[in-house]
């Protein structure tokens, strides 16, 4: 498989400067190590080594080979690249012989360039052998999967992960289908949902929520989210960040949940004889929460939906 055709295709970093300016470079110690989880196609991590002083580090991940590629072509001695999902961080960053790390950006969105490549299969708009993987080495095809799996855990993936209200009728069509013919392209997939489908939202092709749900569940997406946001917490230092940016509702409410409680405290009895210094204190401050401006939505319809949260470790106390 080439890895270099790619090239074609534009992606635009989506929260470029605000996410970088969050992690605070300028304000961390001059040996900084920082991790950036999804390489994608660098902009993060080129502007985040644009700001590291010459003492410092950057640890980036991604499952993507086209990716890993790209990050390789990126000669400063400052900068490692491990092709993995960022849910394996805490494991690498043992093996770099990093202990802690001050500060942690995740941007949770697939590229533009994966989703423009039919060959990749993310697209529902061309057609292309339905894939879905994000490192295609590891794992089965959506394709693959369509053709075995059983009709109930087809709609329970389609609803909980695309939150599509039809999923019962589009799992049924699936398996009525692959009966008579293998359902092996993104085309094939994206007319059996518009056919299924009968009502539409405004604006949005009715194979969205279906595309989504089966590219979220074929690569652990939100598995890896949660893996990945504990043992990012685990490695950050006192007063170290972590950025996150996501693109639908399902990934937000689990990035806001989580720093929500390492946020609040619960407090006890006041009645109790605990003295001040012995109270619970909260793991983590808030610090913030951005959407894209309109120039950069106008510039990049597909940022429209992403959110940044944005909080910091406050003690070293697990």
């Amino acid at each position: 498989m080439t890895v270099n055709h790619q090239e074609e295709f534009i992606h635009h970093t989506v929260l470029l400067d605000e996410a970088v300016n969050a992690l605070d470079i300028q304000g961390a110690r001059t040996n900084a190590i920082f991790v950036d989880g999804t390489f994608g196609r660098g902009g993060h991590s080129r502007k985040i080594l644009s700001q590291l002083g010459p003492q410092g580090r950057l640890i980036s991940f991604d499952k993507d080979l086209y990716a890993i590629a790209n990050a390789q072509q990126i000669t400063d001695a400052r900068f490692h690249i491990v092709h993995d999902s960022f849910a394996t961080m805490s494991e690498a960053l043992q093996e770099q012989g990093v202990a802690q790390v001050d500060g942690i950006l995740m941007d949770l969105g697939i590229s533009s360039p994966q989703v423009d490549d039919a060959e990749r299969g993310f697209s529902f708009r061309n057609d292309g052998p339905l894939d879905m993987r994000m490192d295609t080495t590891r794992g089965i095809s959506a394709a693959e999967w369509l053709a075995q799996e059983d009709e109930q855990k087809i709609r329970e993936v389609i609803e909980n992960y695309g939150e599509e209200r039809f999923a019962f009728q589009i799992a049924k069509a699936i398996v009525a289908r692959r009966a008579s013919e293998s359902i092996s392209s993104t085309r094939q997939l994206a007319e059996l949902v518009a056919h299924t489908v009968k009502t539409r939202e405004k604006g949005k092709d009715p194979a969205t929520r279906t595309f989504q749900a089966i590219r979220i569940f074929v690569n652990k997406e939100l598995e890896d989210l949660e893996i990945g946001l504990a043992a990012a917490y685990d490695s950050l230092a006192p007063h170290g960040r972590m950025v996150v940016i996501s693109f639908h509702s399902l990934e937000d409410r689990i990035v806001k949940q989580f720093f929500a409680s390492k946020a609040k405290v619960v407090q006890p009895d006041r009645r109790l004889p605990i003295r001040e210094a012995d109270l619970p204190k909260p793991q983590m401050r808030l610090i913030s929460r951005i959407k894209p401006s309109e120039e950069e939505v106008l510039r990049n319809p597909r940022a429209r939906s992403a959110i940044m949260r944005v909080a910091e470790r406050l003690t070293g106390e697990a």
